[in-house]
């Protein structure tokens, strides 16, 4: 069983909305934090939305008032809604959870693509 699961990317069109879902295992126990990575081909990979387990978020600049994290609990699944997609949204999009107590240990899932069309 995969410890993070992305699904809901796919080829859309500018100025359009996606949400990606991340299913977590339960497994992943004392998780601290949440977030959303991505990256574009032949760029580093980048963060994208934090969602700490005090229910703060925090966004990078780019995608601000545009983007929005957020978890069911009762699912174990947390989301990234994504209004306005821009062609340079196009990523492949990665789910991490930071889980651990003395020690903390980062969780990947597998990515799933979004692109964008002009």
């Amino acid at each position: 069983q995969e410890d993070l699961v992305e699904s809901g990317g796919g080829l859309v069109q500018a100025g359009e909305s996606l949400t990606l879902s991340c299913a977590v295992s339960k497994s992943i126990t004392n998780i601290k934090r949440m977030a959303w990575y991505r990256q574009a081909p032949g760029k580093l990979r980048d963060v994208v939305a934090t969602l700490s387990s005090d229910g703060s978020t925090d966004y990078t600049d780019s995608v601000k008032a545009r983007f929005t994290i957020s978890r069911d609990n009762a699912k174990n699944t947390v989301y990234l809604q994504m209004n306005s997609l821009r062609p340079e949204d196009t990523a492949v999009y990665y789910c991490n959870a930071r889980a651990g107590t003395i020690r903390q240990y980062n969780y990947w899932g597998q990515g799933t693509q979004v692109t964008v069309s002009s």
